[in-house]
């Protein structure tokens, strides 16, 4: 004979639903403003040295920003389940803009054979990046998983990406610096681009595994209750 079976979770209450919107909302203008100094930064020394992927590498930081700023609006509504569509679709919009522009200057830089000469200040903001950058991605993940807020996670992803971005603009750099294979960045983000593709597709269709987990869910190795990344699921 088996047991009662175990009651289920219905969330958080009012009173950590209004620290976890708080703490998102801090976190995604944390991440606005990282990216403005990122953008800034990286526009100016891929201007000086002639790096395509420096350059590429700061217009990521501005469509990140549009990315983050989206799902600010959409937490700046006492109701901010209402916008959820909305802000996910913008931020599904950037990962499409950030694989169609990562996918363009690959494709250029490789056939124009464009070498970028060596760059302290961007391999310094590659370092920085990967330090930072993951950190505010798994803070912002877990909040919206609690949550149960899909663009907010879907935002975590796209500063994850960002991440790995970082990843291939430092090997980018580092690899031309030291032995000049002044196609190994582009070669790399074009890898990225598809990454970014899938990610602004499951974003695009809601599927971004950010259902609140309730008790008896099994969890998986990323921590997402099994169930709540099934095709055709809302979050």
């Amino acid at each position: 004979m088996t047991g009662p079976l175990p009651l289920l979770s219905a969330g958080p209450g009012p009173a950590r639903r209004a620290s976890l919107v708080r703490r998102v909302r801090l976190l995604v203008a944390a991440t606005i403003t990282y990216n403005v100094i990122e953008a800034v930064v990286a526009l100016t020394a891929g201007t000086v040295a002639e790096s395509t992927a420096l350059v590429g590498f700061g217009l990521d930081s501005v469509i990140e920003v549009s990315s983050a700023a989206a799902v600010a609006w959409q937490f700046t509504a006492a109701d901010h389940e209402r916008r959820e569509r909305a802000a996910l679709r913008i931020v599904a919009g950037s990962f499409f803009a950030l694989a169609a522009y990562v996918t363009v200057e690959s494709v250029r830089a490789l056939v124009s054979g464009d070498r970028a000469g060596h760059s302290t200040v961007g391999l310094v903001l590659a370092v920085l990046s990967l330090l930072v950058m993951p950190l505010l991605s798994a803070v912002q993940r877990r909040a919206g998983r609690e949550l149960g807020s899909a663009s907010a996670v879907a935002d975590s992803r796209q500063t994850l990406l960002c991440t790995y971005l970082s990843g291939v603009l430092l090997v980018g750099l580092a690899v031309n610096s030291l032995f000049g294979w002044w196609w190994a960045d582009s070669a790399a983000a074009l890898v990225i681009a598809a990454v970014a593709v899938r990610e602004g597709r499951d974003a695009w269709r809601g599927r971004t595994c950010c259902a609140p987990a309730v008790s008896d869910s099994v969890p998986t190795s990323d921590g997402c209750a099994v169930g709540c990344c099934t095709p055709g699921s809302p979050r």
